[in-house]
């Protein structure tokens, strides 16, 4: 259990003891460490364990052939990809949009515009091509569908870059079926903080699609570029200018590794405040509260739901220099390596407050709308704000999670006093 709750509990009143909690993980980072703090033991039994923090291959090649037991669970939902590839994000999304207009939700459908024009490749060359010609100074960004950390990304300007691409990734006779990419239309105009571009890491947790059930983190991180940002058609081909990763950015010169180029969503949101207005970039955030909703919604019926199955996702999000949000891509296996101290204890410390929502030992009473540092945002419906709160969301606030689970801890333990109380009166 969270270590405040070891404080408040005795051990004999846990349902589930946590040393009688088995994980099974082969990461060794901070998910290693979360789980080891909560005093559950480490097991390399194939199957006998209580819960999984799996690789997203696992998924693939063993879950649907094996039978969890009722208390197992596992960090991952079976068909993940429907959210998570690229290509099929888009196309749920675009469903989504489309099957709103069809039911003559227009003003919602118009309100699904935060992810960018998008072809599939090589299946809509064509289509793309003319798009393209109708536009021909736009810039193109093409993306791998299951690459991570920048892998494989390029953009263009010029319609002989990507007649190279096919030459080169789809129709040579010893590779014939290469990967598929998605284009996508560049966002050339992002907002910049000090001349530099930046995109924003935000954690939603969903532990259940029927009915959906889904928690945001308030916690995040703006990741930042090391050089000026340039749309200048010669610096096209400059990663350090336009990619955000950090896979790709802590190759740089540039790089700065006190910082690891990452910055307090927290802080970067008061910055904004003092430069566009409270109003300005509350609406902002305000609307980036409902991309994760809507992407949710876009994929709940396509989700194989499973009562074994919970998910953290890692959205990022792009904020233009009209402080309008663009969704860039959904990660079903976020990075839980960290670079700096605070990165670390941010990543344990979101780990650890996904497993006490999980309630392995049983302690929790399901409706909590508060977790640490996790607010509740979806349950069947959108869980509203307090009616007395200035806030449209609770993105980027300050995380209360040593308050919210010092109280929620306090609640647990009143509660197995009194069961235990009640259980010597009937003796």
């Amino acid at each position: 259990m969270s270590e405040l709750f070891r404080k408040y509990i005795k051990k004999e009143n846990y349902p589930v003891h946590p040393s009688n909690i088995a994980f099974k993980t082969n990461f060794k980072n901070c998910i290693y460490e979360a789980l080891k703090r909560r005093g559950w033991r480490e097991t390399d039994s194939e199957m006998e364990w209580d819960i999984m923090w799996s690789e997203k291959e696992w998924i693939h090649e063993v879950f649907d052939h094996v039978h969890l037991q009722p208390h197992q669970r596992v960090n991952h939902f079976r068909n993940y990809a429907e959210l998570c590839r690229k290509d099929l994000m888009i196309k749920n999304m675009k469903r989504y949009k489309k099957n709103l207009e069809k039911e003559g939700k227009l003003e919602e459908a118009a309100e699904v515009d935060f992810f960018p024009l998008t072809y599939n490749m090589p299946g809509e060359y064509s289509l793309f091509v003319e798009e393209f010609k109708r536009n021909p100074n736009t810039v193109w960004i093409m993306k791998p569908i299951g690459k991570s950390q920048g892998k494989g990304i390029f953009l263009f300007q010029k319609l002989q870059q990507v007649s190279q691409w096919k030459s080169d990734f789809r129709w040579k006779p010893d590779n014939p079926q290469a990967e598929p990419y998605i284009v996508q239309r560049y966002i050339n105009n992002p907002l910049l903080v000090g001349g530099k571009k930046f995109d924003m890491r935000i954690y939603v947790l969903v532990t259940c699609y029927s009915p959906l059930t889904a928690y945001l983190y308030r916690t995040g991180f703006a990741r930042f570029t090391h050089h000026r940002y340039s749309s200048n058609p010669e610096d096209i081909c400059n990663s350090y200018i336009h990619l955000t990763n950090v896979a790709v950015q802590k190759t740089s010169e540039n790089y700065d590794a006190q910082t690891g180029g990452k910055w307090d969503l927290r802080l970067l949101k008061l910055y904004l405040m003092s430069k566009y207005g409270q109003d300005r970039v509350s609406e902002c955030f305000y609307k980036i509260h409902q991309i994760f909703i809507k992407s949710l919604l876009a994929v709940q019926k396509s989700m194989i739901n499973d009562k074994h199955c919970f998910e953290l996702y890692g959205y990022d999000i792009l904020i233009d220099s009209n402080l309008k949000p663009w969704l860039l891509e959904v990660n079903a296996a976020p990075s839980m390596t960290s670079n700096t101290p605070h990165d670390f204890e941010l990543k344990v410390g979101l780990l650890d407050d996904v497993f006490t929502i999980v309630d392995m030992e049983r302690v929790m009473q399901g409706n909590e709308e508060q977790v640490g540092g996790f607010d509740l945002i979806y349950r069947q419906t959108p869980f509203p704000m307090p009616a007395n709160s200035t806030y449209q969301t609770y993105l980027g606030t300050y995380n209360q999670r040593a308050t919210t689970l010092k109280k929620l801890a306090k609640q647990a333990a009143q509660r197995m006093a009194a069961n235990e109380a009640t259980k010597v009166a009937a003796k």
